[in-house]
């Protein structure tokens, strides 16, 4: 199979050069089949992603429903039940994305959302918290493959100029499902009894069924690469390939041999944008995990809990929404980044102070922790994209920031302790720190790329072109412009 280069933002120099060599390329074929793309591409896979978070995170919700009092579960037992979910999750995250280059996506996502779907069911029936632990691992092991399989597919099919808009709207998915996650709570947990289960059984087991039934749809649902989609005609493939070839420039890196591994191993923007994703991350996980519980503790019913958690998800997805399409037409990441950090900072100060706070206030601080997080979380992924061209070092820089950054997750799993409810110093005090280690990595990364892009104003960098591999550069090429 031949794969296509995802490509990221270049320099003017080279989008001439691309300008010129798409010329030929037909504007209304280009629109028809950009449109097609979109209805082909991202429904199938937004959905995939909106049910592997929601069965991450619908613990949760389950947890207000009765489900640590009938596992008799005490002290950490929650927390360990949430960190388990990350140990194969990142530990497995680059094996998968290997073998989904070797199967054909619509398979290998739909097989393992068939299996994490049985093992949510799986969740509602255990009678134990070490079958809960099994369970949540077992998790963690199936949807590994999905976001970066997801990413990765998704990269096949846009030039470098429209992926930030798709790839946003299909991180809107995992905003959607905490407030999705916590209406179907609200509903589901009305079966309490039936069966004699509890209502916080149903929520896994009703979730698990609806994703086991969708990943057997998904096989005909989900496209494969762009060389074997069935849903383009063959004119319509060699577009979508010729139009994606122009985007590219020169700053390509087709070869991973040892001068290729080591520009990618040593290139300071993967470890910056890892930190920058491992400091956001936490607040992600934190508000799916903890609002439920954030909120019922404000004094409402669990039902009441469940519902008011909604809001808070729906004006985060709008206000990510928003801020992709700014930044996109700005091509600018740093600033925005920051102002999502420090709308979420404000929040957690609020609670950090909450003795002398309604619970109103208290309540509004969620809506500025959640929407800023959700700022700068998906410019983050897409920045460092933005930061790296070739087929392997993107591959690389996107598992290394998914991966490792995902340890961001196991921290928000440990931070929030029972003995310090309802005000939670140490989960909101750690969780701004982490606010800025993203904020530092940003920074960094800022100044190092007007650094870098000055040298290479000045052609400081131009002695790259008579190296051996000068062909195999990707964003080391001295045309390659570094996106602030």
């Amino acid at each position: 199979m031949v794969e296509k280069e995802p490509v990221s933002f270049p320099d003017e120099k080279i989008e001439v050069i691309n300008d010129t060599a798409g010329a030929n390329i037909d504007a209304e074929a280009e629109k028809k089949l950009l449109r097609k793309c979109d209805l082909y591409v991202l429904p199938p896979l937004f959905v995939l992603f909106l049910l592997a978070f929601l069965d991450r995170t619908n613990i949760g919700n389950a947890r207000i429903q009765g489900l640590t009092e009938d596992l008799n579960m005490h002290g950490s037992d929650y927390n360990i039940a949430l960190f388990v979910f990350f140990i194969p999750y990142i530990l497995f995250e680059v094996p998968s994305n290997l073998i989904i280059k070797k199967l054909a996506p619509s398979t290998w996502l739909s097989l393992i959302m068939v299996l994490w779907g049985i093992c949510t069911i799986g969740m509602g029936l255990v009678n134990t918290f070490g079958g809960l632990i099994a369970m949540r691992v077992l998790l963690g092991f199936f949807e590994a493959g999905l976001f970066p399989g997801c990413v990765y597919l998704i990269s096949m099919y846009y030039k470098r100029y429209e992926l930030q808009w798709r790839l946003t709207l299909f991180f809107a998915a995992s905003i959607i499902a905490g407030g999705f996650g916590g209406l179907l709570a609200y509903a589901i947990a009305k079966m309490d009894g039936i069966r004699g289960y509890g209502g916080w059984r149903w929520i896994f087991i009703l979730e698990g069924l609806l994703t086991v039934v969708l990943g057997l749809i998904a096989k005909w649902w989900v496209v494969d690469w762009p060389e074997t989609a069935s849903f383009l005609s063959p004119d319509e493939r060699a577009l979508l390939i010729a139009r994606l070839s122009a985007d590219s420039g020169d700053a390509v890196m087709n070869r991973l041999d040892k001068r290729a591994v080591r520009r990618i191993f040593r290139d300071p923007k993967i470890y910056l944008g890892t930190l920058a994703y491992f400091g956001i991350v936490n607040t992600g996980y934190a508000g799916s995990f903890f609002i439920p519980t954030i909120v019922k503790e404000l004094g409402y019913t669990s039902a009441a809990a469940q519902v008011r958690s909604i809001p808070i998800f729906v004006v985060a997805t709008v206000t990510a929404l928003i801020t992709a399409w700014v930044t996109d037409r700005a091509r600018h990441r740093y600033a925005f980044c920051i102002l999502g950090l420090t709308i979420s900072s404000i929040g957690y100060i609020l609670l950090l102070a909450q003795k002398h706070l309604s619970s109103g206030v208290k309540y509004f601080a969620l809506f500025l922790i959640v929407p800023g997080g959700y700022i700068a979380q998906p410019i983050t992924l897409v920045w460092l994209s933005n930061l790296v061209s070739g087929h392997y070092k993107r591959s690389v820089s996107s598992a290394m920031q998914v991966g490792f950054g995902n340890i961001g997750g196991i921290v928000a799993s440990n931070v929030f302790l029972d003995a310090e409810k309802p005000t939670y110093r140490t989960g909101y005090g750690v969780s701004l720190g982490m606010l800025w280690i993203c904020g530092a990595a940003c920074t960094a990364m800022f100044v190092f790329v007007k650094w870098e892009n000055r040298k290479r104003e000045r052609g400081e960098r131009d002695g790259r072109l008579s190296d051996v591999d000068a062909d195999n550069l990707g964003d080391d090429h001295p045309l390659f412009r570094l996106t602030t």
